[in-house]
């Protein structure tokens, strides 16, 4: 595994969930739209079942611990509000969008975000925050 910076990361708890999920459904991938409600929240689906196109943003993937990395996507719009945050995957009790397949099991994906950091600005291409 190499020693890169990402815009993407998942916790212990929703990589769990994701192992359990990818058994049941296949191989899966993250969007996260700009919409409210569940719109705002990470969706995931089985790959193939949500097409992203040239209104999409590839942030990085991340490791759950199968045999293939999952790729986590950003709608454009999303992305010029977001490209200055680090995103990390974590799953909470509570039911989350239908469309997202962790639904039915009483749990729901949500993002926890922090500022990029120098170092992540400078290896992404951003400007680095002025301090004052």
């Amino acid at each position: 595994m190499t020693n890169t910076m990402s815009r993407v990361a998942v916790t212990d708890e929703a990589a769990a969930l994701l192992r359990d999920l990818t058994a049941q459904h296949g191989p899966l991938m993250f969007h996260q739209s700009g919409g409210c409600c569940d719109g705002s929240s990470p969706m995931c689906y089985p790959i193939g079942m949500f097409m992203t196109g040239p209104g999409d943003v590839r942030l990085g993937e991340i490791d759950a611990g199968l045999d293939d990395p999952i790729e986590v996507y950003m709608s454009v719009s999303q992305f010029e509000y977001w490209k200055y945050t680090h995103l990390t995957i974590d799953v909470v009790e509570g039911r989350g969008a239908g469309f997202s397949v962790e639904g039915p099991t009483g749990k729901r994906f949500l993002i926890r975000s922090r500022l990029l950091d120098d170092a992540e600005l400078d290896f992404f291409g951003l400007v680095p925050r002025q301090k004052v």
